[in-house]
């Protein structure tokens, strides 16, 4: 089966595959390597497609750009898709321009996208060439234009099936376009296999369909395959190009170089890509202003550079252009589109500030300060309110004195110039200030400094006027002995009239006198003693005493100085130890350093000579011996070794000219490595105890002691409180408190008759309690305590430790017996009394009732109540008593913890058992 393709040619085609032919022979010219990418049918916006190598094509290239607006390439050479991109045909192509906007050279890069299942497909049927298949019916390409006038119905093409010659075939298709969106474009001949279109196809919409076409007998049997029909849908050029904006604004620096970029522009076609239909070409139309011609937009990428270098944004701010792109590679039959540019100049410090004028003259008073005396003004042409504009003022000569300042207006950009410091109208009449200005934005062009700043001259007059004294210099200095007598009189603070240069007509008054010690003449303000003066005073420092002065005119106008007396030294002060107490570690021999101080000048002071002061019936000297180290200092020594203590010695220290004075020196004899750790001891001499001292070292061990206290007051506290597990007996405890005898003899009788109960000796019954226990016996022999609740309870020695005891405790005629001492079998009977019911009823009497038995008359122990037994061996094979319980209640001997004293020896011997 095979298909039968129109015959008509289709002139259309023709001529647009041989005008991309010539383009391709027109770029190859100047073109580069083609570069192949493989990619897949589909590809999302921003996503990187491949890399090409720029720089082997081209090296000098500032500027680049792609015929294809769906792709966007990088400096690098990377491409990346701009927008969502479905390929519909096997190869899709575009071109790489690189340029250089310095000498308009260009070259192109030819880019291939290949699909990657197609060159898949590709390998496949090269390796399917050896194989034999059965023939199948397949179609040859079947296209139609867009926008088709017709007539319709339009034929396509005829779908045959060579089955047809042996079969009644009938034909149908099925697919978008027949019984899918767009439906009905699209039907069959059922007879014929005829195929047609029923109405124009916008190529914008629908680029192709995919049909099946399927070939059928009547009894619907299919003696082919589906066939997958595609038609093609043919691009028409019924598409204008559309900028992306319909106005631009682009901005320049004024001044800038010829071929800089200032912006580029962009438009889009619907049309098929990579066609005439879509390859567009820019121009500019029209400029306003039109004189001279500034601007230049690149054909095929759009960008727009300068083409003069005679930007001046003081002459026009701003440009419009009228720009156009035209399809078909801008051939006068394309289509076409306008849009406006709008490229705004931007300012840069091409203008100097200048000063209106190129001198000023001012007048300020003297003694005035923070006043604004002139404003001087400037021109800039720049843009207002800029830092291309705003001014900075500065003085440049004539202000040495800080008297002056220049400010900028913030408004008004004018330069303010202000007095911060008093002028003096005796010192200088008249002072002449250079100024200049240059704007917060550097100068753009390259001039020198000298150059880049206007200047100007600003004479300022001093006017005089009538001032109160003057007190200058306003600390003065007048000199008196220290020793000087009382109302001695001296030249004191002098203040002047700065008119007439005398101090006539003012008068002194003392403001601040901290001693009192002078008195100040209202005349004259010469100051006279009125105390002693003394250079050494705690107040007085490097020898001056400050007076402050108030001088004031006829006018009551005023001025505030300082009168500094020289207090010239006498020397009046003997030299003096200031560490009055000194140790000595007898222990390494130390031997103290004293350092003696005069508080007179130095010209009154040292050489110090020091000595020790005699005392009557003294034994100083032979006790201790000075030693000179410097000018004012001395060591001490001690001489025929003596014992530990405090020492009174009074050293004499004499200044170069005689004058001395004695300082009794504590000394302390101590035991001791450092000072620091020596302590203040008895004075074996006096009898007289001094303050203890303690070193570090001792208090330490003190604290020491103390903790280690506490810690075995702790311990033998919650030993004594808290320990409730038994201690272990010794062995051989039984020779200490417990005897080991034998039962030689039966017991006395002895009945005790305590609130009700009865005890007495073996044989006997009857309700009560009774009992010699332990070592209570009399004769060593057995007895038996018998507590009657409906039964019997017997007691007897045990003889592992020296006696047995059965405890029977009766109720409903059973026995229990229990083995205290070898933890013996334990034989129990359902009938008797529990260990709780026993533990209750004698536990709160058996403590009480123990204390009363075993007593006289007189209520005092028995003689044989307590007695000491030497071992005789070891104790009989027979059981013994028990620990008061049952293995199946071992979890209630809590009350042992808690036996009397008499029991706990007991209780404490079976457990170690």
């Amino acid at each position: 089966m095979a298909a039968i393709p129109v015959t008509r040619f289709r002139s259309g085609a023709l001529c647009r595959q041989l005008l991309l032919t010539l383009a391709i022979l027109v770029f190859s010219c100047d073109a580069c390597k083609k570069v192949t990418l493989h990619v897949p049918s589909k590809l999302d916006a921003e996503k990187f497609v491949g890399r090409v190598n720029l720089k082997e094509c081209f090296e000098s290239a500032n500027l680049v750009h792609s015929s294809d607006p769906d792709f966007q390439i990088l400096e690098d050479g990377s491409v990346y898709t701009t927008n969502a991109v479905l390929l519909s045909s096997e190869k899709r192509n575009f071109t790489i321009s690189l340029s250089n906007t310095e000498n308009w050279k260009e070259k192109k890069i030819l880019v291939l996208l290949e699909h990657q299942t197609k060159v898949q497909q590709q390998r496949h049927s090269k390796e399917k060439v050896l194989r034999r298949a059965k023939r199948r019916w397949a179609p040859i390409p079947c296209s139609m234009v867009e926008n088709s006038l017709g007539p319709f119905p339009l034929f396509l093409q005829q779908v045959q099936s060579d089955t047809a010659q042996n079969y009644t075939i009938y034909y149908s298709i099925r697919g978008p376009g027949v019984d899918r969106e767009p439906m009905n474009l699209f039907y069959v001949e059922r007879d014929s296999g005829n195929l047609y279109c029923t109405r124009p196809v916008d190529r914008e919409q629908y680029d192709s369909f995919e049909l099946v076409a399927f070939a059928t007998t009547p009894d619907g049997y299919n003696p082919e395959f589906p066939l997958p029909l595609v038609i093609k849908v043919e691009d028409e050029n019924d598409n204008y190009p559309v900028f992306t904006e319909t106005t631009y604004i682009f901005t320049v620096a004024e001044g800038s170089r010829v071929g800089s970029t200032v912006g580029q522009v962009c438009a889009t076609d619907k049309d098929e890509p990579d066609t005439l239909h879509t390859r567009l070409k820019y121009s500019i139309l029209q400029q306003l202003p039109a004189s001279p011609t500034l601007f230049a937009m690149h054909p095929t990428t759009g960008v727009i550079t300068t083409t003069s270098s005679q930007l001046d944004r003081e002459l026009i701010d701003k440009y419009q252009l009228k720009i156009k792109v035209q399809d078909m590679d801008g051939q006068y039959f394309g289509l076409q589109t306008t849009a406006i540019c709008i490229i705004n100049i931007e300012d840069v410090n091409d203008n100097l500030p200048t000063f209106t004028r190129t001198s000023y003259v001012t007048s300020v008073k003297e003694n005035t300060v923070d006043v604004e005396i002139l404003r001087v003004s400037i021109e800039d042409k720049d843009l207002i309110n800029t830092a291309n504009w705003r001014a900075n003022y500065t003085i440049l000569k004539g202000n040495e004195n800080g008297n002056f300042k220049i400010v900028t207006d913030p408004k008004t950009n004018e330069g303010v110039l202000c007095v911060v410091k008093p002028l003096n109208y005796e010192e200088r009449q008249r002072v002449t200030l250079q100024i200049g200005v240059v704007n917060e934005a550097p100068y753009s062009k390259d001039f020198s400094s000298k150059v880049a700043m206007s200047t100007a001259t600003v004479i300022v007059n001093v006017e005089d006027q009538d001032e109160g004294p003057e007190c200058s210099p306003p600390v003065q200095t007048v000199r008196i002995k220290e020793n000087a007598p009382v109302k001695t009189k001296i030249d004191g603070y002098k203040a002047y009239d700065p008119e007439t240069k005398s101090s006539n007509g003012i008068r002194y008054k003392k403001i601040n006198d901290p001693k009192g010690w002078v008195t100040v003449d209202e005349n004259t303000g010469s100051i006279t003693t009125f105390r002693s003066l003394d250079r050494e005073a705690e107040s007085i420092k490097n020898g001056i005493y400050n007076v402050t002065i108030l001088a004031s005119d006829k006018d009551g106008r005023t001025c505030t100085g300082t009168l500094g007396i020289i207090l010239e030294d006498v020397n009046d002060n003997g030299p003096l130890i200031l560490r009055q107490t000194v140790i000595i570690c007898k222990t390494v021999m130390t031997s103290p350093e004293i350092v003696a101080f005069d508080p007179d000048d130095a010209t009154n002071g040292p050489p110090f000579s020091f000595s020790l002061e005699s005392v009557s019936d003294s034994d100083i000297e032979r006790m201790w011996r000075l030693t000179k180290l410097n000018d004012t200092a001395a060591r001490l020594f001690y001489q025929n070794d003596p014992p530990f203590g405090s020492y009174t010695v009074p050293v004499r220290v004499t200044d170069k000219y005689g004058l001395s004075h004695v300082t009794p020196l504590n000394v302390i004899v101590c035991d001791c490595v450092t000072e620091a750790d020596c302590a203040y001891r008895v004075d074996p001499r006096t009898g007289g105890s001094a303050q203890l001292k303690l070193g570090k070292w001792a208090i330490l061990a003190i604290l020491l002691g103390i903790a280690l206290l506490f810690c075995i007051l702790f311990t033998l506290v919650c030993g004594a409180t808290g320990a409730k597990k038994p201690k272990p007996i010794p062995d051989d405890l039984a020779q200490q408190n417990l005897i080991v005898s034998n039962t030689e003899a039966p017991g006395d009788d002895k009945v005790c008759s305590v609130n009700g109960f009865t005890t007495h000796a073996v044989g006997s019954s009857s309700q009560g309690m009774c009992g010699t226990m332990g070592s209570g016996m009399k004769t060593g022999g057995q007895e038996t305590i018998e507590m009657v609740r409906g039964g019997q309870q017997t007691l007897e020695s045990c003889p592992g430790v020296g006696h047995h005891h059965t405890l029977e405790l009766c109720k409903g005629g059973g026995q229990h017996t229990l083995d205290f001492c070898r933890g013996g079998h334990v034989e129990v009977d359902n009938s008797r009394c529990t260990l709780s019911e026993w533990h209750n009823f004698t536990q709160p009497r058996l403590g009480e009732k123990v204390q009363l038995c075993n007593q006289d008359d007189s209520h005092k122990h028995a003689q044989d109540y307590v007695l000491m037994y030497n071992y005789e061996g070891k104790g009989s094979v027979a059981g013994s008593v028990g620990c008061c319980s049952e293995r199946q209640e071992e979890d209630g001997l809590e009350f042992l913890d808690h036996l009397e004293p008499k029991f706990r020896t007991l209780a404490e011997t079976c457990i170690r058992r």
